[in-house]
């Protein structure tokens, strides 16, 4: 099992955004200690310039043990898929994906998931639990860590994506928690453009985005126009529409350049048609929108497979007739089953 926080009265240090701890230190306290866990990715609390007060608060009360890397595997273009082991024994995967001579890091939310769609290697574990705001926030430094001691000189993680994993809407608090974390000018300083959520279209969470998520970018996993098709990839459109799902995404203020990603998984003879291409058009024509064409990612036992490249292509041809900015997502890591929806991190 992963390291555990010794005594039931001290709390883990990475689960306290900015304004916990310099409630519980003093602002002056917090922002060093932001600086050197999150910024300098420090993990001994060797701190200068802090008061002995609080150097005897911090060791009473905080703990800084992390998860533990389980297993590594890389892929043959350089991606690199983490199982990582927590405190209970539960393991969750994230992917490095480089991209330019930087990563994006691909971060889980949950131990498993409760969505069920079928096109997601994920879902066929089922939800075992909701990952703690130190779990989500671990995996980001152990990547680091990973890079610096095997990668050394290569260690721009520039990109974070909830696109692990879970569905982070239905684990709300804790990824609003490790996003206020990730942006602190204090501590990692990441960029607001430089996070982005996914979701299946869980609108509980979806309401409560645009009061709560600090402007981050949102994902929409669309995959098809077409409720029918919808309802069969993705089990939650019965309970939660696409068409209200839509209406409730309109409403999220955008930040200047910004845009709603949505997100299209292409899968051969079932959503890759013309009829497919044009219907999301129209859906979508007008709307600050920007698609990810992703090509389906095999995984066992399903019973889905990837078009054609020549068809994928086409998909985008027609969707550039509507002036919508289309991207075909190149897939990286699928030969270490780390592509999209290609993770599970039940014991095989």
């Amino acid at each position: 099992m992963g390291p555990a926080c010794e005594g039931f009265l001290k709390k883990s240090f990475y689960s306290l955004d900015f304004k916990q701890l310099e409630m519980e230190l003093s602002p002056s306290a917090a922002a060093i200690l932001f600086n050197h866990h999150y910024k300098k990715r420090i993990q001994e609390q060797d701190y200068k310039d802090v008061s002995k007060e609080a150097l005897s608060y911090i060791k009473e009360n905080y703990c800084f043990k992390l998860p533990v890397i389980d297993k590594v595997v890389e892929s043959e273009d350089r991606t690199v898929k983490f199982l990582i082991e927590l405190a209970d024994g539960s393991k969750v995967e994230s992917v490095l994906i480089p991209f330019q001579n930087k990563y994006s890091l691909c971060l889980s939310s949950q131990v498993g998931c409760a969505m069920n769609c079928s096109f997601c290697f994920t879902g066929t574990q089922g939800l075992k639990r909701n990952l703690k705001v130190e779990e989500i926030i671990g995996q980001f430094l152990l990547a680091h860590q990973w890079l610096r001691e095997n990668r050394a000189g290569d260690e721009r993680i520039l990109n974070l994506v909830f696109m692990g994993q879970g569905e982070p809407l239905h684990n709300f608090d804790a990824v609003k928690t490790a996003c206020d974390i990730f942006l602190s000018k204090y501590g990692a300083s990441i960029g607001h453009q430089k996070i982005t959520i996914s979701t299946s279209g869980y609108l509980p969470g979806l309401k409560r985005w645009s009061k709560e998520i600090p402007g981050v970018n949102l994902a929409l996993s669309l995959h098809s126009p077409f409720s029918q098709k919808r309802d069969e990839l993705i089990p939650i459109n019965k309970k939660y529409p696409l068409e209200e799902v839509l209406k409730t995404i309109e409403n999220i203020p955008l930040a200047r350049k910004q845009f709603i990603t949505y997100e299209y998984l292409l899968i051969k003879d079932f959503n890759d048609s013309e009829e497919d291409a044009r219907k999301t058009g129209e859906l979508l024509k007008g709307k600050t929108a920007y698609i990810n064409l992703i090509p389906f990612n095999p995984f066992p036992g399903s019973a889905f497979k990837r078009p054609e490249l020549k068809i994928t292509e086409r998909f985008k041809e027609v969707l550039d007739e509507y002036q919508i900015p289309t991207l075909i997502r190149v897939v990286k890591g699928d030969d270490v089953l780390a592509a999209c929806g290609q993770l599970n991190s039940s014991p095989s």
